[in-house]
This record gives C-alpha cells, sequence and structure tokens, in this order.
C-alpha cells in the first residue's frame, strides 16, 4: 500500500521524550478532532539537544501525518509565548511541563499532605521567571486543621499580591470562584503529591473520570498519579494541564545570581544593598533585604526560601 501523508498542525496533548500525543483537527471540522502518536522526524529535534523531554502540552507543532498508519512524523515546534519548566535531577536538565499558557494553579493543602509553603514559593518564582500570572489553591479546605502558619502564610502570600483560592473538591467550596478565574483559558497546575490537583479536575468537569491519588499514611504523603504533564479540556474550552507531582521543585531557567529578580517582594531592593549585586544577604551590614526582613516588609519563612532557592541553584552551577 502506498503511503498518503500530508502536512498537518496539531496540539501535544502529552507525551514522554519518545511518544508524543497529538491532537490534530481533519477536514477543519471539530468533530473530526483525533488524537494520534507521533514520533520525532529524526533522533533529535533541533534545538532541543539539552532538554528531558523535547515538546510539553500546549506546544503547537507541525507534523507529517501517515493516514495509512494514523501516525505521525513531529517536523518542528512554533515559538512559544511561555514555557513553565523545572530542573531535573535526575536528568541534569530542563523538564518542560507546559507551554503557551495562561495561569498557573499553585496547589497546596492545609493538611494531608502537610502544607509545604517553601514548595509554594518556588512555583511562585518558576511562573514569575516565565511571566505568567500564578494563583495559590489552597485545595482540601474541608478538613480540620489546626496549625495557625497555614492562614498566616495564605495571608502573606495575598499582602504580596497574589490571589489565593481556597477550594473543596469534596464540598465544592470556591470551585465557582475558580472556574471563573480560569474559563477558556490554558492552565497549568503544579503540586506536591496528594494535593488534590485531579480531585479538583473531576469536581470541575464531572465524567472525566481521572484517577486519584491516596495518602501514604505512614509518611503523610501523595502516591504519585500522574506521571507526564497531561492536557485536559473542559466543557467551556477552558485548557487544563495537569503535571506529576514531586516533592522537591528546582526552579529553572536563572542562575542564583537572578533569585532576587524573581520574587515579588524582593526585586525593588536588588542592587541596593551597600555591596550592590555582589551582596550574599546573609551577614553583610548594609542588606537591604536583611533590613527588610526585620523590619516585618519580607516575611521570615520567605527570606529562608530565597536563601535555600539560591543555594540549590549554587549546587547545580557546581554540578554543570
Amino acid at each position: 500500500m502506498k503511503n498518503k501523508t500530508e502536512t498537518l498542525q496539531g496540539l501535544v496533548i502529552s507525551g514522554s521524550r519518545n511518544i508524543i500525543n497529538v491532537r490534530i483537527n481533519m477536514n477543519n471540522e471539530e468533530k473530526n478532532d483525533k488524537t494520534i502518536e507521533c514520533r520525532i522526524k529524526g533522533k533529535v529535534l533541533k534545538g532541543h539537544e539539552n532538554l528531558y523531554n523535547p515538546f510539553a502540552p500546549g506546544d503547537i507543532v507541525t507534523i507529517e501525518y501517515d493516514s495509512n498508519t494514523e501516525t505521525g512524523m513531529i517536523l518542528s515546534v512554533e515559538n512559544r509565548k511561555n514555557l513553565f519548566s523545572r530542573y531535573n535531577q535526575k536528568g541534569s536538565a530542563s523538564q518542560l511541563l507546559a507551554a503557551n499558557v495562561d495561569i498557573a494553579l499553585c496547589f497546596c493543602t492545609p493538611v494531608s499532605p502537610p502544607f509545604r509553603p517553601r514548595f509554594l514559593d518556588r512555583v511562585l518564582m518558576q511562573a514569575d521567571i516565565a511571566g505568567i500570572e500564578a494563583i495559590v489553591i489552597c485545595n482540601k479546605t474541608d478538613l480540620e486543621y489546626d496549625d495557625i502558619d497555614v492562614d498566616e502564610r495564605l495571608e502573606e502570600y495575598i499582602r504580596i499580591g497574589y490571589d489565593v483560592i481556597r477550594v473543596s473538591a469534596k464540598t465544592g467550596e470556591g470551585l465557582d470562584e475558580l472556574r471563573k478565574k480560569i474559563s477558556k483559558k490554558t492552565c497549568v497546575l503544579t503540586g506536591q503529591s496528594g494535593v488534590g490537583k485531579s480531585s479538583v479536575i473531576n469536581a470541575l468537569q464531572p465524567g472525566l473520570d481521572i484517577r486519584e491519588g491516596d495518602i501514604n499514611e505512614k509518611y503523610d504523603r501523595g502516591v504519585h498519579t500522574t506521571t507526564m504533564s497531561v492536557m485536559f479540556e473542559l466543557s467551556d474550552k477552558t485548557r487544563i494541564i495537569d503535571t506529576p507531582g514531586v516533592r522537591r521543585f528546582i526552579p529553572d531557567g536563572i542562575d542564583s545570581s537572578e533569585v532576587i529578580l524573581h520574587l515579588r517582594e524582593f526585586s525593588p531592593l536588588a542592587g541596593k544593598c551597600s555591596f550592590g549585586l555582589s551582596c550574599s544577604h546573609r551577614k553583610e551590614l548594609g542588606c537591604k533585604i536583611m533590613e527588610a526582613v526585620h523590619a516585618g516588609v519580607i516575611h521570615e519563612d520567605r527570606y529562608e526560601s530565597f536563601l535555600r532557592i539560591i543555594d540549590d541553584l549554587k549546587g547545580k552551577e557546581n554540578d554543570d
């Protein structure tokens, strides 16, 4: 049988390093949308040699489609308006999580698994690096908790300019507000394993039946259910990209000297210390960051996050 091929554009829905699922439109009719399995034309796509994975959900790609086998070969990727990624320690490379995103929904829980504001600080920072609007989503508000730091830190995020939405996939609290915020947008969801990202997606769009994970009772940690980023489309054309739950998030795309520029209450003070941009912000007299911490302008925990992120990135730089 003679191969019948044509060149088409498609939307990446999910994929690993070897197989990428692309949704294509046949005959420009919505009912003819179909998702096909694609590979890369050649071993490595030019310009993507040093990436952990070459594509992410949200990418627009050009493919060579074979109608006989109903498979495709990816020829190129369109320019992206932004890219949400993280540094993958195992692969020692950038891991692409989502492309062409409007909003980053940064998930946390007050309990089960425990509240982890330093993880939040990192994903909020990554959204800033990518130029993506970020919203803090506190899920499982139906659960009782006695940690007063949770409410204090959530209020701190509001004080420095972030929207915070408290939701419960179980009771429905906050879901209407969340729907309005994300309607017809492309959103990336990030959070540690067990924070209930999949549960919230299922609550927003009944019938998707996305697998939901349990909490490991011994360690009070989530069990991984999402192994790669996957895009879902809700009935109102909202696109949601669910990302794998991770326990540690290392920001990507900057070096240690640039951390101060991507934490919003820190950046106005960049270069204003007595030692300028060479200040370590740990012990120097005339350090404006430490002065802001002592004055309560910068929260002590955010300052600790700032130092830990710098240390992580310096360790990465030394490994490189």
